[in-house]
């Protein structure tokens, strides 16, 4: 086995918050100088690929946007090809809305207009946005997801993301959610590969998710790792049926393994 290039988690993995998981920093850059092909990952569509370079940029691990990819991302570039120009409405924040526009999507919040509902990590929803998709959604509109995660991880904890918003939508229209674009779905997976140019054989995903970052792994041929600086204790990995090929306490851990694994330099 030889790992020539690695998905990078953000959230719970590199950091929680605003704070940079101990060793992260010089994992990185280790790894960047035995020439390991990286990219940064996130189901999160609070933020751009921009923001995301930026704000590793700042905590102290240089990033640029081609190298960021997320939900958000994913889901408007998947709808852009399938039905240019098509008009959506989406439970989310700015910088998803700013994502379907650059798509060239047009944003509706007309029901009968609406041809997409997206549901997303949203921390501005409320009872117009839950109506407006729910009419949509009654008319036959398609019904698509960012992200499946149950809590987002921050440095008090975790709180809601984007299954809350797609489970009211669910109970109340009778609909199921038809894809879903982060971690663990293929459409992740197959945009991840193609930017880092290698095969699934040679790539590892490491996160701190056994329900996505890990989940997605075994689904797809990639190498599992989980950290445990995020959501998952070692009580959950014991309980879980998902095994992640290997354990780690933190990135920090990384090179190590990946002498291990790659043969050193």
């Amino acid at each position: 086995m030889s790992i020539k290039g690695y998905l990078l988690d953000l959230d719970g993995t590199i950091y929680r918050g605003e704070k940079v998981v101990y060793g992260a920093t010089a994992a990185i850059n280790a790894l960047e100088n035995r020439g390991r092909r990286m990219l940064f990952v996130s189901n999160k569509p609070l933020y751009s690929r921009k923001d995301y370079a930026q704000k590793l940029s700042r905590l102290g691990i240089p990033a640029e946007e081609g190298k960021v990819i997320n939900s958000s991302f994913i889901l408007a570039r998947y709808i852009a090809k399938e039905a240019p120009g098509a008009k959506v409405f989406a439970i989310g924040e700015p910088p998803l809305l700013e994502e379907l526009q650059r798509a060239g999507l047009k944003l509706t919040d007309n029901p009968r207009e609406i041809e997409y509902v997206i549901a997303a990590f949203d921390r501005t929803f409320d009872y117009r946005k839950l109506n407006i998709a729910f009419q949509a959604l009654r008319r036959e509109a398609r019904f698509y997801a960012t992200n499946p995660d149950r809590t987002c991880p921050v440095e008090e904890g975790e709180i809601p993301d984007a299954a809350a918003v797609i489970a009211a939508l669910e109970v109340t229209s009778g609909r199921k959610v038809e894809k879903v674009f982060g971690k663990p779905s293929r459409y992740m997976v197959e945009v991840a590969l193609e930017m880092l140019g290698l095969p699934a054989e040679s790539c590892a995903m490491v996160g701190d998710r056994l329900e996505t970052d890990i989940r997605m792994a075994k689904e797809h041929g990639l190498t599992a790792i989980l950290v445990l600086t995020g959501v998952t204790k070692p009580e959950d990995l014991r309980q879980s049926p998902i095994r992640p090929d290997y354990v780690l306490q933190s990135i920090a851990e990384l090179p190590k393994l990946d002498a291990e694994l790659g043969g050193g330099a």
